[in-house]
């Protein structure tokens, strides 16, 4: 059965952004997990923490603790990440959390010649964004994880799914909402 991570990085009870990537779910079939991201005891990474993260991984000690996350995502077959777009990007615990998941022999490698290899098992990642305003140039939150699926975890594929200008007065937040749903509900088919 495949094992169906979504990775929950809004920050609000009553987040738009996990309504749909709920939805979203609803789509996927296999053993479903999820991690709140802010009910996690996820904390900056600072040199005292990479200095104890490398003495591990050169004594191959993957047991530990800190490496719960990184084997969670490398062992998922398909990834939902919410992620709510803040500040031209996402919620910042989502960078803590990148930051914790990237973990050399776990979710990449590198090759003898120095290049990064993907280790993850998911073949896709499915990014669920909305906005309050305009999302003028893309998505950076979403361009940032699609290249780091390409270049370092080895996921072939992402998809984006986003609703924006949900603060915006006049607009029709319930049609932008459902037209996000239908756009899913068109690309599962």
């Amino acid at each position: 059965m495949k094992k169906i991570l979504m990775v929950d990085a809004c920050v609000r009870e009553e987040s738009r952004t996990r309504g749909l990537a709920e939805y979203l779910m609803s789509k996927l079939e296999g053993e479903k997990e999820v991690i709140r991201l802010i009910d996690e005891p996820l904390k900056p990474i600072d040199g005292k923490y990479v200095n104890h993260r490398v003495e591990l991984i050169n004594g191959r000690a993957f047991d530990h603790e800190m490496f719960r996350w990184a084997k969670q995502f490398a062992a998922a077959d398909e990834i939902v990440v919410a992620a709510p777009y803040w500040d031209m990007s996402f919620p910042s615990i989502l960078k803590v959390y990148i930051e914790h998941i990237e973990a050399m022999d776990i979710t990449f490698g590198y090759s003898d010649e120095g290049v990064p290899t993907g280790l993850c098992r998911a073949k896709k990642l499915y990014y669920v964004s909305t906005s309050g305003g305009p999302i003028y140039d893309g998505n950076l939150g979403f361009r940032y994880v699609t290249r780091l699926c390409e270049d370092f975890w080895g996921i072939p594929e992402t998809k984006l799914f986003q609703a924006e200008l949900l603060d915006v007065v006049g607009k029709d937040i319930p049609g932008i909402l459902e037209k996000a749903r239908k756009e899913m509900d068109e690309y599962f088919g």
